[in-house]
C-alpha cells in the first residue's frame, strides 16, 4: 500500500505503508528538528541491525482474547497508516502482531496486562500491537515497557460504536534504552477513550498519540507526566484530528525537568476540518524547570477550518516553581526541601490521581518520590 494521497493537514501532510515514500530524515523537517537523530541509533535509517530482544506478553481476563498473527491480517494497519519513516520502518519489519479483542457488550473485571521486556540495545526491534474494543464493551489496557531496548513500535486502539477504552502506557525503561512509539486511536460513533501515559525512563523516548473519528459523538481525552533527568530526551508528539461533527478532545500534559540536558519536547497538533461543526476541544501543556541547564520545548498548534465550533483553545507554560507557594508552606513549619517536593508532587498528582488502576497510580507515585530524591 503506497502514499495516502488525501493530506492528514498542512501540519500532517501524507501517511503510507511503504518506507520509500518517506525521506531519511535529516533533522531539518520541522517533525524532526527537537529529536537528536544521532541518539536513535539507526532507527530513522534503517542502520540499526534487527537483532534486539524485545519481549511482548499479553495477560487477559476471561473472555477477552489475544493472539499473534501475521502482517496480512485484516486488523493489522486497518485504523493507521504510519506518518513518519521510523513508524514505517517499524510496520514493515515487525515479525508478528499482538492482536487484544473485547467482545461486544463485554465489560472485563480485570485490567488487560501488556508486557514489554527489552533485552538489551545491541540491535534494534519492532512490534506492532492492536486492541481492538467491540461495540458497548469495556475495557482498561496498562501497556507496561521496561528494561533496555532500541526498540520501535505501532499501537492500534480501534473503539467501536458507544464502547469505552481506557489505556494506561508506561516507559519505564532503563537509563539506556530508546523508543520511539505511535499511538493511535480510532473512535467511532459514540466512543469513549481515555489515554494516559508516564514516561520516566530511557535515555530517548519520542512517543506519537493521535485520536482520529469515524462517526460523530466521540470522545477523547490524552493525559500525560513525565519526568525528565540529566541527559535525558523525552519527546511527546500528539495529533487530534476532527474530522466528524460534535466530537469532543481534552489535552493535558504536565512535565518536571531537572539536571543538566535534561530536554523535553512537547508538541500539541489539533485539527478541526470544515466538515467537524460543533467540536469542543482544548489541549494544555505545562513544565516545571526544577534546575539549571534544563530545557522543554512546549508548542501548541491548532487549525481551525470552520467556524461552528462549540469550543476551541489551548495554552502552554514552562517556568520555575512558584516562590510564593514555597514560602507559604514554610511560613507554616514545612522546611524548604520538602515544601518543593509538595509542589511538585501536587503539580503532577492532580494527574496522577486519574489513572484508573490503584496499584499502578501508586507505582507511578513512588516513581515520582524516586526522581525527586534525586
Amino acid at each position: 500500500m503506497g502514499l495516502n494521497e488525501k493530506p492528514l493537514s498542512t501540519l500532517h501532510e501524507k501517511s503510507s505503508y511503504s518506507l520509500d515514500d518517506f525521506a531519511v530524515p535529516t533533522g531539518r523537517e520541522e517533525q524532526w528538528r527537537f529529536t537528536p537523530l544521532s541518539r536513535l541509533k539507526g532507527l530513522h535509517n534503517g542502520a540499526a541491525e534487527v537483532t534486539g530482544q524485545v519481549v511482548t506478553q499479553a495477560f487477559t481476563p476471561a473472555g477477552v482474547n489475544a493472539e499473534w498473527v501475521s502482517r496480512d491480517d485484516a486488523r493489522v494497519g486497518k485504523a493507521y497508516a504510519p506518518v513518519d519513516r521510523v513508524s514505517a520502518q517499524a510496520y514493515n519489519s515487525f515479525e508478528k502482531a499482538l492482536v487484544v479483542t473485547v467482545p461486544k457488550e463485554a465489560v472485563p473485571a480485570e485490567p488487560i496486562q501488556i508486557e514489554v521486556r527489552g533485552g538489551g540495545v545491541e540491535g534494534a526491534a519492532y512490534g506492532h500491537i492492536v486492541v481492538k474494543v467491540e461495540p458497548m464493551a469495556e475495557a482498561v489496557v496498562v501497556i507496561d515497557h521496561q528494561g533496555s531496548a532500541l526498540y520501535a513500535d505501532n499501537i492500534e486502539f480501534v473503539v467501536g460504536d458507544g464502547a469505552t477504552l481506557k489505556v494506561i502506557s508506561l516507559q519505564d525503561w532503563a537509563d539506556d534504552a530508546v523508543h520511539v512509539s505511535h499511538h493511535h486511536a480510532q473512535l467511532a460513533k459514540d466512543a469513549t477513550f481515555r489515554g494516559f501515559v508516564v514516561t520516566l525512563g530511557g535515555d530517548l523516548v519520542r512517543l506519537s498519540p493521535s485520536v482520529a473519528y469515524t462517526a460523530p459523538g466521540g470522545d477523547a481525552d490524552l493525559s500525560g507526566i513525565y519526568f525528565v533527568d540529566a541527559g535525558q530526551h523525552l519527546e511527546h508528539r500528539l495529533l487530534v484530528d476532527h474530522s466528524q461533527p460534535n466530537c469532543k478532545s481534552y489535552v493535558d500534559y504536565r512535565g518536571a525537568l531537572q539536571g543538566e540536558d535534561a530536554h523535553a519536547v512537547w508538541i500539541g497538533d489539533v485539527i478541526i476540518r470544515v466538515e467537524a461543526e460543533g467540536t469542543d476541544t482544548y489541549e494544555l501543556n505545562r513544565n516545571l524547570i526544577l534546575t539549571d541547564g534544563a530545557r522543554a520545548d512546549s508548542v501548541p498548534n491548532l487549525e481551525i477550518l470552520t467556524g461552528e465550533v462549540a469550543g476551541a483553545g489551548h495554552a502552554s507554560a514552562s517556568g520555575r516553581l512558584d516562590d510564593e507557594h514555597i514560602f507559604y508552606l514554610q511560613a507554616r513549619g514545612i522546611p524548604y526541601d520538602e515544601a518543593r517536593r509538595l509542589v511538585i508532587r501536587g503539580f503532577l498528582g492532580q494527574l496522577v490521581e486519574k489513572i484508573s488502576v490503584p496499584e499502578l497510580r501508586e507505582r507511578v507515585l513512588a516513581k515520582v518520590e524516586a526522581e525527586l530524591e534525586k
